[in-house]
């Protein structure tokens, strides 16, 4: 049987735009259908951030099987066994934060890949290939082919290198870290700022140059408005325990009006 396919992956390369959302809260067996259900096409699981472990991280990918999501993981560093777990679970994306070299984004990619194409250990017969049996070198050239590799562009020194990060055979997708780089750039929450939004052009403009496709996490409406006109074609929209908190917020606030 082979190997399930990813169509994130496939339709950026059509040049289409594709959505999804970002878990940093609810890693709840329901969650994937959930996300489904609204209508992504992919869900980032965040390990940077929510002390998710990666016993939990399996069951929440292993819940994304059969029913059309495609699951993705921000790793919390850049180390192979992060990196190498996560596609052994299923994980059909990998995103790594503070990415700010070529050669850190050519570890990225051999981590990825299967010899001789990089160094990622062999393990079949797995979560990844679905229990399956078949030839281990096709599984090899589907797996190659099938991960979403993700840059995470989000300091001054990434963003001075990003002609140089996309350029890297095997990078998929440079994903600009909004609020990271405003910090890490001495204006901290400053999205207006003419130094940051330049760095946001370079960000686009840099994977446009080498084939790669821009994306980043649209916080609401506006944010992915803005932000699609830039250029950028994956979106993540939202993290999931804001969009619950503000859509609770507007609720309690229209019930509260009644009784006034």
């Amino acid at each position: 049987m082979a190997m399930r396919k990813n169509p994130v992956k496939s339709d950026l390369r059509a040049g289409k735009h594709v959505f999804g959302t970002m878990v940093f809260e609810f890693f709840t067996p329901g969650m994937p259908q959930i996300v489904k259900t609204a209508g992504a096409e992919f869900i980032l699981f965040d390990m940077e951030h929510s002390g998710v472990t990666i016993e939990t991280l399996k069951g929440q990918i292993a819940a994304c099987r059969g029913i059309g999501l495609v699951p993705m993981v921000r790793v919390p560093t850049l180390q192979y066994h992060f990196i190498a777990r996560c596609l052994d679970m299923g994980a059909m994306g990998i995103m790594v934060p503070m990415v700010e070299s070529a050669a850190q984004a050519r570890e990225i990619v051999s981590a990825t890949r299967y010899p001789p194409a990089g160094r990622r250990g062999a393990a079949f017969g797995m979560a990844h290939d679905d229990y399956e049996g078949g030839s281990v070198a096709d599984k090899m050239a589907a797996a190659n082919e099938r991960t979403l590799v993700i840059a995470l562009v989000e300091t001054a020194v990434g963003v001075a290198t990003v002609d140089e990060i996309a350029a890297v055979d095997g990078i998929d997708v440079v994903w600009m870290g909004h609020f990271d780089l405003t910090n890490f750039m001495g204006i901290p929450g400053q999205f207006e700022n003419p130094d940051y939004l330049r760095a946001v052009d370079n960000i686009v403009q840099a994977a446009k140059r080498h084939g790669k496709v821009a994306g980043m996490m649209a916080a609401d409406e506006g944010w992915a408005r803005d932000y699609l006109a830039k250029g950028f074609r994956i979106i993540a929209y939202g993290i999931d325990h804001l969009l619950f908190q503000r859509a609770l917020a507007e609720g309690l606030s229209h019930v509260r009006k009644l009784v006034k």
